[in-house]
């Protein structure tokens, strides 16, 4: 059995994404890993990327849906951090050679106006905090083996965390339903998914709320300009290079990208 610690397991994880390499879980080897150890783990991780010159630019907010949190044994979401080197522009191609087994979600995403911290943050206290709200597209890749993890083996690997996209329409969230925010996930022609806001923990403000109030209990607090997406409003689908996904939101705009060729 291997010996891992959490320095070890953030190395093999950055090791991991340079490489374009997947591997097993770490739970096969340590199932004692808990999710304390494991956010520790994320933190060694996103430390080595600041390293590299990486700028935390927000926050990810994972497991968003009810369904998904049965499923883990959670009754709230994840979190994971973003940094300026995962952003690409709109209409830059998903650089498919540099990823693994990259699969797209469409979210709403947040760009704070104001510091927010928890404990005891309310949905309606957090939505006040937002300066804007926009389209996102999140590219998730997970480093583990046909994304089988435990809890804790996502959490470590920073919540599948790989490229993210903005939409280029930006709304006040006063002018916005976000509950009954409708999205049409396109792939090519092909409709493969719809949902609205409310699939995210039954409102994204209420998603934000309780990710803040989770932070908190590690000390930290949203930063004004940080960005935070909110969580995928659809089931993730499977990227395929020349393919053209398109996310219609119905006030947010329309957000297109297109899987890159490797060739």
């Amino acid at each position: 059995m291997a010996h891992w610690t959490e320095q070890s397991i953030a190395d093999e994880l950055y090791q991991a994404e340079a490489e374009r390499r997947d591997r097993r879980p770490f739970t096969d080897d340590w199932p004692s890993l808990d999710v304390e150890t494991a956010y520790r783990t994320q933190a060694r991780l996103i430390q080595k990327k600041t390293a590299t010159g990486q700028t935390v630019t927000g926050v990810k907010l994972g497991l968003t849906s009810l369904a998904k949190q049965k499923r883990m044994g959670i009754a709230s979401p994840i979190t994971g951090w973003i940094t300026d080197r995962m952003q690409l522009a709109e209409g830059t191609p998903i650089p498919m050679g540099d990823l693994i087994h990259p699969r797209i979600e469409p979210e709403i995403a947040f760009v704070m106006g104001r510091r927010l911290e928890g404990p005891d943050v309310t949905a309606e206290t957090a939505l006040s905090a937002v300066e804007s709200v926009r389209a996102a597209f999140e590219v998730i890749d997970s480093r583990y083996q046909d994304f089988r993890f435990q809890l804790p083996d996502v959490i470590a690997d920073n919540a599948s965390s790989s490229r993210f996209f903005l939409g280029s329409l930006s709304r006040h969230p006063k002018d916005l339903d976000l509950a009954a925010e409708e999205c049409v996930l396109r792939i090519d022609d092909r409709i493969v998914g719809s949902a609205t806001g409310s699939a995210v923990q039954g409102h994204p403000a209420e998603a934000l709320a309780q990710a803040v109030n989770a932070l908190a209990e590690r000390g930290i607090a949203l930063r004004p300009g940080w960005i935070v997406l909110t969580g995928g409003l659809t089931d993730a689908a499977t990227v395929n290079a020349g393919e053209r996904i398109t996310a219609e939101f119905a006030n947010l705009g329309s957000l297109t990208v297109v899987g890159k060729s490797p060739h």
